[in-house]
């Protein structure tokens, strides 16, 4: 074999076909089911129109320079070190063997988020074929829904969905198996070409969708005062006394993280296959502002509207403080009961919900992809039978036992994003150096990038993310550690949970060691 294909340094990296394609599979990264379905719950929740506040003082200080910051790792790491995966991308920042272990959370977020939002994921598809199909309708309660969830799940009895998991099943393999095809093209005939139909599709159908909620008035005579004009009053009229608690300002800066997909590895990951002179300044704040768009504009304009005008007011608040499954899978299919073509709108719904689910979850695989194939050498195929079989099994305690899914989102997908958050924008702005960091960001770019944001990355962010963490772990990671509020009949299967977790994490500091040290015998550094 030659050392061309042994060595995976000297393998040519791919890079994005075009600009339009990059911003688009940016975009597609950061737009999943949060932005439909956890942002109006979270606004609701916290303060309404006031949380608006909080919310743009997270974007600003936390979410606009982690967006610049794993961007420019992402590029330095790529384009100067043939890395698409952040332990090379740490230790070529640090210049120091230890640095690669840090990154190890670049692995192990994405691949334990990817397993159990597959699941969910696959909860959209079904679902779109359900409203298509008019499986759901006849069904004319919440409470009602709930059960034909769970029914669906295989956890209940429904007379309209006879318990089984075998649905469930079948659309989890379907679901799994796009994710595949799609990283198994690579990231022009795969992730760019799939940001090309799925978000102007994703769009098109918000857009569709916010035309019919505008449209709806009163459709309940009998209650005037349930309409679309009373739903966004609730979402939007702000309640400052809100703004006086803490938890309105966590809730924001925890809605940045997830609705940006901050601290999960994937932005770097892309951003490593772009040229090293290539803008990522003004590429970077078009991403952000896409998706704030989806989200506040978009998301904001459909879920709790609609459910005012057709639940009433009270009804509604009781709604959002169930969440946003609540919200999403059982409030929603009754709405589409009620109006002219149901059966569109309900397909429209989860069909948005599906395209912005799959162009998040190919994103969270393909760090594991390049990270298999650039320091293993592994070829394409490889690498992506290794994801799918370690995602297939991985994925099936999350299907048969329902606390492993929340177990799983709490660690990797709560706390996972705002440590490794810390750790990356400490290394990038203290350990690499604030003036070289700067210098990454600022190069090639297209907009003059304010100073005010050189003095925000290095000393405003990480205080921010510091407390943050500090406050979350205080406040909810020792009580769940201490499974506090968990039955007894769950916490076997939430300490199995934990142990999946920790098997991922051992596993994964393990492939970190064994890819480097096969870079020191072969007398190389990165």
């Amino acid at each position: 074999m030659s050392k061309a294909k042994s060595d995976p340094l000297l393998l040519p990296r791919e890079a994005w076909a075009s600009r339009l394609g990059l911003i688009l599979a940016m975009a597609g990264n950061a737009i999943g089911l949060g932005n439909f379905l956890r942002f109006p719950v979270q606004a609701a929740r916290n303060g309404s129109g006031a949380f608006m506040i909080p919310y743009f003082v997270a974007l600003i200080l936390l979410g606009i320079p982690l967006m610049w910051v794993e961007w420019a790792i992402g590029r330095h790491g790529g384009a100067h070190h043939g890395h698409g995966s952040t332990p090379g991308m740490f230790q070529a920042l640090a210049q120091r063997p230890w640095a690669k272990y840090l990154g190890v959370l670049g692995l192990f977020n994405p691949l334990v988020v990817l397993i159990y939002y597959t699941y969910i994921e696959s909860w959209t598809l079904a679902y779109s074929f359900f409203s298509a199909t008019g499986k759901y309708f006849g069904v004319t309660t919440r409470q009602e829904m709930g059960v034909f969830l769970q029914s669906f799940q295989g956890f209940a009895a429904s007379p309209h969905f006879p318990a089984g998991i075998e649905t469930a099943y079948v659309f989890m393999l379907i679901t799994l198996g796009i994710n595949v095809f799609i990283l198994y093209k690579g990231i022009v005939a795969g992730i760019e070409r799939l940001a090309k139909i799925a978000m102007p599709l994703l769009f098109l159908f918000a857009v569709a969708l916010v035309v019919r909620v505008f449209t709806l008035g009163t459709p309940d005579p009998a209650h005037p005062d349930w309409n679309v004009g009373a739903g966004m009053g609730y979402l939007w009229n702000p309640d400052f006394s809100k703004l006086m608690d803490a938890t309105p300002w966590l809730a924001a800066a925890g809605q940045i993280f997830f609705t940006l997909s901050l601290g999960m590895g994937s932005i770097q990951c892309y951003a490593s296959y772009v040229k090293k002179n290539d803008d990522l300044a003004l590429t970077g704040l078009t991403t952000a502002a896409t998706n704030e768009f989806a989200e506040v504009l978009l998301g904001g304009c459909i879920a709790i509207p609609i459910a005012v005008a057709f639940f009433g007011l009270v009804e509604t608040q009781q709604i959002a403080a169930a969440g946003a499954y609540d919200l999403g899978f059982q409030s929603m299919p009754i709405i589409f009961q009620k109006i002219p073509f149901g059966h569109l709108f309900g397909f429209l719904w989860f069909g948005l919900l599906f395209f912005a689910g799959i162009t998040s979850s190919v994103a969270m695989g393909q760090p594991i992809m390049a990270f298999l194939q650039e320091e293993f050498g592994f070829s394409r195929k490889k690498a992506v039978a290794v994801l799918s079989i370690a995602v297939f099994l991985c994925i099936q305690p999350v299907v048969f036992f329902r606390p492993f899914l929340g177990e799983m989102d709490f660690w990797s997908g709560t706390i996972g994003l705002a440590l490794f958050a810390l750790i990356e924008v400490i290394l990038f702005g203290w350990v690499f150096g604030m003036d070289r960091a700067w210098a990454e960001i600022t190069r090639g770019a297209d907009i003059k990038v304010p100073r005010f944001f050189y003095y925000v990355i290095r000393f405003v962010t990480p205080a921010y993310l510091l407390f943050i963490f500090g406050f979350w772990f205080y406040q909810d990671a020792l009580p769940t550690l201490r499974m506090q509020g968990v039955a007894a009949a769950d916490r076997p299967l939430v300490l199995w949970a934990r142990g999946l977790m920790l098997l991922i994490f051992a596993v994964s500091l393990l492939l970190i060691g064994h890819a480097f040290g096969r870079r020191r015998r072969a007398g190389r550094t990165a």
